[in-house]
């Protein structure tokens, strides 16, 4: 995919987008707010990297697919390949970016295929799915534990998370899907997302934000 992530100065990152490694139910008060049990361990699915567009131009969504909700979170950029056990100073130094994200959800198929105990994919990963901003350096953020991530539609806060509510902290969290999948350069991780998620409309004004870090407006087409 030609698709290359940028940083926030506007500096190009020389790696292809790949694939976009996700996990759900990350915030207790998340799942709760949706009536799915608070997961005992690490809920993982992918997202294609072909279903990435940028934040900064305003995107579009689906209008023949029911709802469409949004769900702000933390993006990791990995920066050097992580496979199997990785040590946390090996995650750590993999990391080389942070920014806010869209994870966008079909949410009326999402909860036909659910009832069906079907898989998730077309709910979760079409074409636009996720929705990624420009990058901090991984060195601006020394406590992981402490990121602030906040959403702002039409002028009112949606979603204002922080991860240290997270279930799965971001180290341990890239370590167990390593465990999984070998992560490569280019690949992005998506940390969950806190309470607040609900439906978007063609017209929104966005403002997204790593709280202290960096801050995106934006629009749905």
């Amino acid at each position: 995919m030609s698709y290359q992530h940028q940083y926030i100065d506007g500096t190009l990152i020389h790696f292809p987008m790949g694939k976009v490694v996700c996990i759900g139910r990350n915030y207790a008060e998340h799942a709760k707010e949706l009536n799915n049990p608070v997961p005992t361990e690490p809920l993982l699915f992918i997202k294609p990297g072909s279903c990435v567009v940028p934040l900064n131009t305003g995107f579009s969504i689906p209008d023949d697919r029911g709802s469409v909700h949004y769900e702000a979170e933390i993006a990791v950029l990995i920066g050097k390949p992580l496979s199997r056990s990785p040590s946390s100073e090996e995650v750590r130094d993999a990391i080389s970016g942070f920014a806010p994200a869209l994870d966008l959800t079909l949410r009326d198929v999402q909860a036909k295929l659910k009832e069906k105990g079907y898989p998730w994919e077309i709910a979760k990963s079409f074409d636009g799915a996720c929705v990624l901003a420009p990058f901090v350096s991984g060195d601006a953020i020394t406590d992981l534990a402490d990121i602030g991530i906040r959403l702002c539609i039409n002028g009112e806060v949606r979603q204002d998370g922080n991860s240290s509510v997270m279930l799965n902290p971001i180290v341990p969290m890239i370590q167990n899907m390593a465990a999984h999948f070998n992560l490569q350069p280019g690949d992005v991780i998506l940390t969950g997302t806190p309470v607040g998620v609900g439906p978007l409309n063609k017209g929104d004004q966005l403002q997204i934000e790593l709280v202290g870090l960096s801050s995106f407006t934006s629009q749905v087409l």
